[in-house]
């Protein structure tokens, strides 16, 4: 009996002590529980409810039911209040009892939502005529965040932001800025009767005097503010309605027999509500305007009530034209609402038919980072120096996307007025107009499609097509191909290959039948020829079609057989869409649309040679206050271009595609990917927090799959941050930054295995590398380093607040501190570099561009080729920087940033921007994916390795193995470690944890075969136990 139970103590003793051998390795702290920071005091809310009524039908509702105090009814006195409404407006007290009183409100039966009244605020002149923004000198301007609107501008030449070139318009301003209305050929449509009668056309801006001589049709003023005046005391509004109804000769409008309908939504301090908005759209349903201009924009398309109000608008049949936005020659930075899709929104251009420098240009950023952003603008048209009716009389010309937005909507008016007012209904709606002005628009030479869309505004062309006109169907763009550039720019750089995440196209569906739509079947892939079935390409789209608009996303991967193929690949997709019947049909209104696709496929190229972008952890504002990249910046405080390689970081783009990289994204998180198709992970100006699978994931795909590690973070500093709140007076609420350019203490977590991290110094000053003049603005510093990396450091002023004494003793003639920006470093089988500021990637606010730096890291992360400057052996590092973990940049506690993550309180998971095989999984290695399908004719290459395949190891050339020196630990050298420089870290290779794995394996083998050994004795027992009772 005692032989049989030693074993089981000696196996359970095996397996204690393997798991025991098993290496350390330090975890992420888990992110913290992050209190909310609003600090809300007496502010109006928009109550919207599910149905129209009249406002003292809400308010007995409410009165009713809320049984709570704390809260008032507001009365709203306009010209809309004799009308049914689906809102009302409630001022809510301040105090501890607030949220549970907006919650008790919100579970009502039919309250839809509560939401704060947003103020919004626009530039329109500064003092001496330049663009004013939402943001001056640091400080926020009242209302809510706006970007500047149209502006004067001197005559002469004009320098780009982008380049050295220089545009001359004087002369050519001087013949035709005031016939802008011929370059249209409007004249053609005057002779042939049409001027726009019959046209109800809504100007919302800061309204028009009633006797004004410029205007023949002015039909209602209304006033939507705060102030008692019908009138336009800034001169915008008034601007605005002579370019489209003006009938002075020397600022002639489109179509001067337009009605006018001047609605008043702006105070003379550019200050508007989100309430006086819904009333004033209200009010334009009430008495079915038939178009509406709308010359304002800004970054906030998460105002729900603001945005779903323009949609049911536009589904109203009302035809909306908007200013893209005047925050150009910057991508990503395109303004609600001209970025909605059933809205027109307008970019501008000048009389050479360039692009204008100040246009605001794509992609949307509503998408990122899971998919990819619509074409925007719509179309473009003349914005530079167009001439316009001044306050009382006479003429003045001005600049900017709200000049060009009026231009189309005179257009819009002379079109509308084409059609018999008895079947305008039938046939014109926001989806047929902008068919043709999108079918009808001459595509410009230079510009890509999400500067231009599609093109410059063909007013005799669109009216060809709404002559024949009959409702149906289309896809904008109509047509993908990689061959046209640069129109088709960021795609016509970069071809297909197997093996790449998926590229992501996104196109706007616009359905002519009705306001209702539905998708009839998936969409369908027809190849020309046998080679378009390498292309495999899943589709995401709207299934409901509402208002007027839906969107049709491709998802395209080239299949594995096609990892030789070199060529092109041609077809066309095609989507059923139908709509109800109208009114006296019997059946449905059916149509098909086409999406031409011309793509150019080449072999997957070699592993040096691709890099991975990570967009999945960068986070912008909207919803957040992101604050800017560099603090000296002070006219532009929110992060909000996107931070996407095609919006703000196209520049690093176009460089590293020139230098023959090729570039793909990653919306999804780090376990997403398989390390050993790239050379180099991306890591630039992120802002997220990261998963423990990821940082675990990353530790092995560096050290024992060889990947190259990039980052270039930015400052973070928690007393910095505190200061740069603010309190708006337009959400009575307080400001307060999420967190600081980049996520430092997580960007720490996530370098943590390798021995590095930032600290929480904000450095600027300009240095030299190799003949190369930078400048570091706002950057951080490294404050951990292993032994054996290399280090720059160079002398920079701290502007962080902690800071600012040591800033004081240097003003009185203390030398500056080196400190240490730039670090290079070998970790097991890969490499890593890090770099403290982002600001000269990014096109937003760059001073000068380190894009020489980024070659040379690349060159180091994705081959390990060593520049000679920046492995000089004079900035090896033979100590390790260092400082304790408890000193490291930390975390805000008083943020609740799980309402910005995509992380803290998530779910990890791959989604549709990944490879085909794991979406819907946690990503490769951890998940089981199916096999293969072969083409006949094309070999198999397995390229999508992790999940359920062997790992293949690709080689990288590393420095030659030297002997061993004294004091090496000789744990690193058993099962053939191979001897580098030494690392300060712990390293995970297969010597620390193959053997601990064996004995683990043995020793549980061994328990269990004691086990099974001990079970069959006791049967045995009870066997012979039995027979013995029988035989009794």
């Amino acid at each position: 009996m005692t032989a049989s139970r030693a074993p089981l103590p000696l196996a359970l003793l095996l397996a204690l002590l393997s798991v025991s051998l098993l290496p350390f390795i330090p975890t992420p702290q888990p992110p913290q529980t992050l209190a909310p920071t609003a600090n809300h005091a007496g502010a109006n809310h928009i109550v919207r409810f599910t149905r129209y009524d009249r406002a003292e039908d809400h308010r007995s509702y409410l009165e009713a039911r809320v049984r709570s105090p704390g809260w008032r009814w507001v009365e709203r006195r306009n010209p809309a209040s004799g009308y049914p409404t689906d809102f009302g407006l409630v001022s809510i007290e301040e105090g501890p009892a607030r949220e549970g009183l907006i919650g008790e409100i919100g579970r009502l039966g039919l309250v839809k939502d509560v939401s704060l009244d947003l103020s919004y605020g626009r530039g329109l002149l500064g003092e001496s005529g330049e663009r004013v923004g939402a943001f001056v000198d640091g400080m926020k301007r009242p209302g809510k965040i706006f970007t500047s609107m149209s502006f004067s501008e001197g005559e002469g030449e004009y320098y780009t932001a982008i380049s050295n070139s220089s545009i001359s318009w004087r002369r050519h301003l001087l013949a035709s800025r005031s016939q802008v209305t011929s370059m249209f050929g409007a004249s053609t449509l005057w002779e042939k009767g049409y001027t726009g009668k019959k046209v109800k056309m809504a100007i919302f801006d800061t309204g028009i005097r009633a006797d004004h001589p410029h205007f023949r049709n002015i039909k209602e003023r209304t006033n939507w503010t705060n102030e008692d005046t019908l009138n336009d005391n800034l001169g915008h509004g008034t601007f605005v309605a002579g370019v489209i109804a003006g009938v002075d000769a020397e600022c002639l409008g489109f179509a001067p027999d337009t009605e006018i309908y001047a609605f008043r939504v702006f105070t003379d301090a550019q200050v508007s509500y989100t309430s006086w908005f819904l009333d004033a759209f209200n009010y334009a349903i009430a008495t079915k305007m038939d178009v509406l201009n709308l010359s304002i924009g800004g970054p906030d398309y998460l105002d729900l009530p603001f945005v779903e109000k323009v949609w049911e608008i536009t589904a109203n049949n009302i035809i909306m034209v908007s200013a893209i936005g005047n925050d150009g020659p910057l991508y990503g930075t395109l303004n609600n609402p001209a970025d909605q899709s059933d809205v027109i929104g307008v970019g501008g251009i000048d009389y050479s038919d360039h692009i204008a420098s100040f246009s605001s240009r794509g992609m949307s950023t509503w998408e990122i980072p899971h998919g990819y952003g619509r074409v925007k603008p719509d179309v473009v048209a003349y914005g530079r120096e167009i001439m316009g009716s001044k306050i009382s009389t006479g003429c003045k010309s001005l600049s900017g996307t709200s000049v060009a937005s009026p231009v189309v909507a005179g257009v819009v008016c002379l079109l509308v007025s084409v059609i018999p007012e008895s079947k305008r209904k039938e046939i014109l709606n926001p989806a047929s107009m902008k068919q043709a002005l999108v079918e009808g628009a001459a595509k410009l030479s230079g510009p890509n499609m999400y500067e231009q869309g599609a093109g410059r505004v063909a007013l005799l062309e669109s009216y060809e097509i709404l002559k024949s006109y009959q409702p149906r169907a289309s896809i904008f763009p109509s047509v993908l191909d990689f061959s046209d550039c640069p129109y088709s720019w960021p795609f016509c750089r970069q071809p297909l290959y197997a093996g790449a995440m998926p590229v992501i196209f996104n196109a706007t569906i616009l359905n002519g039948m009705g306001v209702i739509g539905y998708v009839d079947g998936p969409p369908i892939w027809h190849p020309s020829d046998e080679e378009g079935n390498l292309l495999s390409i899943h589709f995401s789209y709207s299934q409901v079609i509402w208002p007027w608009t839906g969107y049709l996303a491709l998802h395209m991967q080239i299949k594995e057989e096609g990892a030789q193929y070199s060529g092109e690949i041609e077809g066309n997709v095609t989507v059923k869409v139908y709509s109800p019947p109208s009114q006296g049909e019997k059946s449905p209104r059916s149509s098909t649309c086409v999406l031409q696709l011309r793509l150019k496929v080449v072999p997957t190229p070699p592993r040096s040679k691709r890099i991975l972008w990570d967009q999945f952890h960068s986070i912008k504002y909207p919803p957040g206050y992101i604050p800017r990249d560099s603090l000296d910046v002070r006219n532009d405080i929110l992060d909000w271009h996107g931070d996407h390689l095609h919006t703000n970081f196209h520049l690093v783009f176009n460089m590293l595609r020139d230098s023959g990289y090729y570039v793909e994204t990653l919306g999804s998180p780090l376990t997403c990917f398989d390390a050993h198709q790239y050379g180099t992970l991306l890591l630039v100006d992120l802002e997220d927090e990261y998963f423990e699978e990821e940082i675990e994931k990353l530790r092995g795909d560096v050290i024992n799959s060889g990947l190259g590690l990039a980052v270039f973070a930015d400052w973070y500093n928690v007393d910095t941050m505190v200061k740069m709140r603010f309190f708006d007076d337009n959400t009575r609420s307080w400001w307060t930054p999420v967190t600081g350019g980049a996520n430092v203490p997580a960007l720490n977590d996530l370098l943590a295995p390798f021995g590095i991290a930032f600290g929480d110094k904000i450095l600027n000053g300009d240095f030299s590398m190799d003949g190369e003049q930078s400048r570091y603005a706002s950057g951080t510093d490294i404050v951990k380093f292993p032994r054996g990396g290399y280090v720059h450091s160079f002398p920079f002023q701290d502007s962080s607040e902690s800071g600012a004494t040591q800033n004081v003793l240097l003003s009185a003639g203390m030398t500056k501190a080196d400190s240490p920006i730039l670090g290079l470093v070998e970790v097991g089988q890969g490499q890593v570099a890090v770099y403290g500021d982002s600001n000269c990637l990014d096109s937003s606010h760059m001073v000068t561009n380190c894009y020489w730096l980024l070659r040379k890291m690349l060159d180091f992360t994705s081959g390990n080729i060593r520049d000679p400057m920046l492995f000089s052996p004079s900035v090896k590092q033979d100590n390790p920087l260092y400082i304790d973990d408890n000193q490291l940049p930390s975390r805000r506690t008083d943020v609740n940033f799980s309402s910005y993550s995509s992380v803290v309180g998530k779910e990890l998971i791959c989604r549709r921007d990944s490879r085909f095989e794991v979406w819907g999984t946690k990503g490769y290695n951890l998940q089981v994916r199916g096999r293969n399908r072969r083409l006949p004719g094309y070999p198999v290459i397995d390229l999508g390795r992790g999940l359920n395949s062997t790992a293949e190891v690709f080689p990288k050339t590393r420095p030659k193995s030297r002997e061993k020196r004294k004091g090496d630990s000789s744990g690193n050298g058993y099962l053939g470690l191979f001897y580098r420089d030494e690392l300060d870290m712990p390293v995970l290779v297969p010597s620390h944890w193959l053997a601990p794995a064996v004995i683990a394996v043995a020793g549980i083998l061994l328990f269990f075969s004691f086990w099974r050994i001990r079970q069959k004795r006791r049967r045995r027992r009870k066997g012979s136990g039995s027979v013995r009772m029988a035989n009794l």
